[in-house]
């Protein structure tokens, strides 16, 4: 047996960074076809391994969890923005903001958030008119921009500020596209994107530190100490846990973080939905005759089940985070091969979760999948949109809450129908993003 992986032939001084740059989807999707379980490609100067097994996946995330780090190369532009986040923070760091956070994501707690989020979805509504055309992927931001603020800040942020917000995520994601020659270019090198990126990642502190420093003067009062993760860590600073840059490190990955995932699941979402009639109107009818004209609450959630699939169909076609990297400490062996200390590990949903390998019909839009006997037979690491093992993302549960409740509200009053005759362009960055805009009409039900 060989002991190199197969995979594609790059070229002197990027490798294959080129062929990933050009279109990230298009390039996993061959190397999953053509290599299979493992695949090994450089990225610029990174040995890159393409790990597409569930089995191997699971390993990496969960059953070896403790072999691997985040990966060296993310520690620069990256660090920047997020920090010694949640995202990003290693070892004790890490252990002690998970221990810190997890109050504030405990189901008890977030279903007393179900009200303000169909309030803020409500408030959306509001402005919405029958035929009028709207950037559904702008309105879904400006919308889970509120409520991450509201349910992590415990404060409410103006118009004005989430539209400084929304304006200065394009140089930040900008920043994280793929680029094959980025990694010959320093960070402090005085280059255009390096000066915008700057500039929109100062902006952005500012507002954060604008909404610790309102949360801060209202944080204690009578009665039970509030549980948003801003007042948690704003009182673990005060016994000395915390310090000032822990606080912008964490309130920066969620403000990001915390809103883009979900707005980016519903715009998919919405998109599909206009594509397949039939299901759109399963989805109608099966919350219509859940909610009955009410406002949808906690307890209807857990009603949703067609929704639900939905959803997870959505995220499955189109996972906002498309690919996550791990590094190996020690030298491990993935799929029968030796994949070396330091190198990077590629654990890509786009490629799992369309693989023809996992799924059957895989580019088809069949919710259906998720209620019948095919969601019991396949491996659990076959679909994996929110992570796995110890570092799963902790915010899984508010995301799914909320996106089925501003689609409980949104699917009694509207349809969307997308405005475009061909479909839209993906644009990699730390998410996946549409590249065009998201026009879509509104139609009143």
């Amino acid at each position: 047996m060989s002991t190199e992986p197969p995979g594609p032939k790059g070229v002197p001084l990027i490798g294959n960074s080129g062929q990933y740059a050009k279109n990230p989807f298009e390039f996993i999707t061959a190397v999953e076809e053509a290599y299979g379980d493992v695949a090994h490609f450089e990225l610029g100067p990174i040995d890159t391994y393409m790990i597409t097994n569930p089995a191997d996946i699971e390993r990496v995330l969960v059953t070896d969890d403790a072999k691997y780090r985040k990966p060296k190369f993310q520690d620069d532009a990256i660090g920047d923005l997020l920090g010694d986040g949640l995202l990003m923070s290693e070892g004790e760091t890490w252990r002690t903001q998970r221990e810190l956070a997890q109050p504030s994501f405990l189901m008890s707690r977030l279903s007393g958030l179900s009200d303000l989020m169909v309030d803020y979805t409500e408030e959306m509504l509001a402005d919405w008119r029958e035929g009028g055309v709207i950037n559904v992927h702008l309105e879904m931001a400006r919308l889970t921009v509120k409520i991450i603020v509201e349910a992590m800040f415990g404060a409410t942020i103006d118009d004005d500020r989430v539209r400084t917000v929304q304006e200065n995520l394009e140089p930040l994601g900008s920043r994280f596209e793929p680029n094959p020659f980025r990694f010959a270019i320093p960070d402090w090198a005085p280059t255009r994107e390096n000066r915008e990126y700057k500039k929109a990642l100062s902006t952005i502190e500012e507002v954060v530190w604008d909404l610790i420093d309102e949360r801060e003067g209202t944080q204690y009062g009578d009665g039970e100490e509030p549980m948003d993760l801003l007042s948690v860590l704003l009182r673990a600073r005060d016994r000395g846990e915390q310090t000032d840059e822990n606080l912008r490190d964490e309130m920066v990955t969620m403000l990001l973080a915390g809103h883009d995932t979900t707005a980016l699941t519903l715009t998919y979402t919405w998109y599909l939905l206009s594509q397949h009639p039939e299901v759109e109107s399963r989805v109608h009818d099966e919350l219509d005759g859940l909610l009955e004209g009410q406002r949808p609450t906690f307890a209807d959630v857990r009603a949703m089940e067609y929704t639900e699939a939905v959803l997870n169909e959505a995220m499955r076609l189109y996972p906002p985070v498309y690919t996550i990297f791990r590094e190996p400490q020690v030298d491990v062996r993935l799929g029968g091969y030796r994949v070396p200390a330091g190198s990077a590990v590629m654990l890509s949903q786009w490629a799992v979760h369309r693989s023809s390998r996992y799924w059957d019909a895989p580019l088809e839009f069949d919710p259906d999948r998720w209620l019948d006997e095919r969601a019991d037979a396949r491996h659990r690491f076959a679909y994996f949109p929110f992570g796995g093992g110890p570092r799963f993302c902790i915010g899984k549960q508010l995301s799914l809450l909320e996106a089925r409740l501003i689609m409980g509200t949104v699917c009694q009053q509207y349809r969307l129908e997308y405005t475009r005759d061909e479909p839209f362009d993906l644009r990699g960055s730390l998410t996946m993003h549409p590249r065009q805009p998201m026009e879509m009409r509104l139609v009143e039900r």
